[in-house]
């Protein structure tokens, strides 16, 4: 599900609790949590409602004017459902690329990019040019490395899971986990 900064920013004020949304059936469930700009987003609840059930106190809750979100939902087809958000705290990869790696930890890592690699090994590469080349668009990464761009950043994501990547506005850089990684430290 897609969130518009904005409505990240409400959410982690606390201004805004919800979204709708046109679904033939939703694609969310109460529990679902969502890695995002602002940190981990939580489903608490997923609702079928009619559009002309809809008010003021509603559209507010989603950060917008009742004209605003009937017109919105006025462009799709489908069921409208109401989504309830909550912030659930911080991505922890955060704290994940900012913690050292132990000699265990080195291993596992190891091994989990041994067995990326098993098929087309790519995880060095992609390591080391993000290392030599960071804030670089990932179309012109993955075009030096011959690659198509949406494997190319579906990969990184990977590596970003272990902590050893992050994006940057434009580009990715190694985290400090993944520089202790690609050093040889612990």
């Amino acid at each position: 599900m897609l969130l518009r900064q904005e409505t990240l920013d409400g959410i982690a004020a606390g201004r805004i609790t919800c979204a709708f949304r046109r679904w033939e059936r939703p694609r969310v469930v109460p529990g679902t949590r969502m890695r995002t700009r602002i940190g981990v987003v939580e489903v608490t609840g997923v609702s079928r409602v009619g559009v002309s059930a809809l008010r003021a106190a509603d559209a507010a809750a989603a950060g917008q004017t009742l004209k605003d979100l009937r017109a919105m939902l006025a462009r799709g087809t489908g069921p409208v459902w109401r989504i309830e958000l909550v912030a659930a705290g911080e991505d922890p990869r955060v704290a994940l690329r900012a913690r050292p790696l132990t000699p265990d930890e080195r291993d596992s890592v190891a091994a989990r990019l041994a067995r990326m690699d098993r098929v087309t090994p790519w995880t060095a590469a992609t390591l080391a040019l993000i290392d030599a080349r960071p804030g670089v668009r990932a179309p012109d990464l993955a075009a030096e490395l011959g690659r198509e761009t949406l494997p190319f950043k579906r990969d990184v994501r990977k590596l970003k899971e272990l902590g050893l990547t992050e994006s940057l506005e434009v580009g990715y850089r190694l985290s400090p986990r993944g520089e202790s990684y690609l050093r040889g430290g612990a």
